[in-house]
């Protein structure tokens, strides 16, 4: 399987790594020197991988058409993806967006054709520590959907490339009910994390984050029920203790605010807030963060 990476930020990286096997192609502007000098190298107890000379191409012409397309840019770069997507593309190619928010397979839909179009989650702590190379600290489970439809033989055959690599993966029936489901962590941490420039562990131990976090949490429930995707209160719970085990963990959110790099501000909290909005949901904690990002 000819399989290409759209981004070679962490995501990208570290699931393209994992793809021993495969004929895997990494797209790669900023990191194309470095990856042709050193390779790529992923520092993980769990999946450490060191690809000294990896497929890399800067044009994605130089790449052609594959069996498929892995989108792991940031959603601030999808203006790019049309130019990047299309060279890539054959007959039968499938894309699928790791990325993160609402929106993504919508906007690459409107391109490519809704037929193409798959999504994944990706529940993992990565951090880049430069061009080629990452920080795996824990987790890595990848749940893969198809974009507005049951599962197909091809969704199945994507999940059992990834498990084959040690990579837990599942196939879910309702991609956009696990869309909202991962912002139930997303949106409060993320979001909590950049506005007060703390790891994961200040927003549990400080009394007024905490207490703001879990209504951020009701709040997303809330809409994602209001689209008809129920999300139990466990889960919420499920989440907080999952991120008391991670310490003083820096979501990418914060890393890239740190970096001055563009914030994913839009399809993380903004498109949340307008479909809360447009369902008649109140969502007062999520307008204040959102207003708070966006600050300059």
């Amino acid at each position: 399987m000819k399989i290409a990476i759209v981004g070679s930020g962490s995501i990208g990286l570290f699931y393209g790594s994992c793809l021993r096997g495969h004929d895997v192609r990494f797209l790669m502007r900023s990191g194309f020197g470095p990856a042709s000098e050193s390779g790529i190298r992923i520092h993980s107890s769990q999946h450490a991988v060191h690809i000294p000379h990896p497929r890399i191409a800067a044009d994605p012409r130089d790449i052609g058409a594959c069996d498929g397309v892995i989108v792991a840019v940031k959603a601030t770069a999808n203006a790019a993806l049309p130019a990047l997507v299309a060279p890539l593309l054959g007959e039968s190619t499938w894309i699928i967006t790791l990325q993160n928010g609402l929106g993504n397979e919508e906007f690459l839909a409107s391109h490519f054709g809704a037929e193409r179009i798959m999504g994944g989650l990706c529940f993992v702590c990565l951090t880049r520590r430069n061009p080629v190379e990452v920080d795996h600290f824990g987790h890595g489970t990848l749940s893969i959907g198809e974009f507005g439809r049951p599962p197909l033989g091809r969704t199945r055959d994507l999940a059992d490339a990834f498990a084959s690599a040690g990579i837990e993966t599942c196939v879910v029936d309702d991609l956009a009910g696990e869309r909202w489901r991962k912002l139930v962590w997303n949106i409060p941490f993320n979001g909590l994390c950049t506005v007060a420039d703390a790891g994961v562990d200040r927003i549990l131990s400080d009394p007024g984050l905490h207490a703001t976090c879990l209504a951020l949490m009701d709040e997303v429930r809330a809409i994602a029920a209001a689209e008809g995707h129920v999300i139990p209160q466990e889960y919420a719970a499920f989440q907080i203790r999952r991120t008391g085990k991670m310490g003083a963990y820096i979501p990418s959110t914060l890393v890239d605010a740190r970096a001055g790099n563009p914030l994913e501000i839009e399809p993380i909290w903004g498109e949340p807030l307008r479909r809360a909005i447009a369902c008649g949901v109140p969502s007062p904690q999520l307008q204040a963060l959102y207003e708070k990002l966006k600050l300059p």
